[in-house]
């Protein structure tokens, strides 16, 4: 990484997580020469990765022509991981890049849609993750752990 690209993460959780200046229960699922997956340190559940560039990049159009590359194979392998670990009804993925208001690092959000969880919030799709981000309930350190451990276990399958 630069210090041009240092710099502009400055104060960005996402590149805080991936240096490991900030806590990151489970620890890094998987890094590739672009990417990293992590387990989402927000109210998503459990079993919900986060997909993101390792360098600081706030707009997709700003990929590299090989960070590009790396995606599309990425996101299914992740997707395949998450559906294989937690069985959902669903696997959605969708980009997150905003940070109060303003846009920051990308990051893909590959969600397991679980029956429970719906039947719970009385929601699917963006309404879905929505009112779990209103609710606010993170999963236990511990159970992130068991997952993440899951996770890496999958994903190192289809190497």
């Amino acid at each position: 990484m630069s210090s041009d690209e240092a710099s502009a993460g400055r104060g960005c959780l996402a590149c805080e997580l991936t240096a490991g200046a900030a806590p990151l229960p489970g620890g890094t699922i998987l890094r590739t020469r672009m990417w990293v997956v992590e387990h989402c340190v927000g109210p998503l559940g459990l079993g919900t990765a986060v997909v993101k560039p390792i360098r600081h990049v706030v707009h997709v159009a700003d990929l590299t022509v090989e960070e590009s590359q790396e995606l599309g194979p990425l996101l299914r392998r992740v997707s395949e991981g998450v559906a294989a670990v937690t069985s959902p009804e669903q696997v959605y993925v969708c980009l997150w890049s905003h940070a109060g208001g303003t846009p920051g690092h990308i990051h893909f959000v590959v969600q397991p849609a679980r029956e429970e969880d719906m039947a719970r919030y009385d929601a699917y799709g963006p309404a879905l993750q929505m009112a779990m981000f209103h609710a606010g309930d993170t999963p236990a350190e511990s159970a992130v752990d068991e997952v993440c451990d899951r996770l890496r276990a999958a994903l190192a399958v289809g190497r």
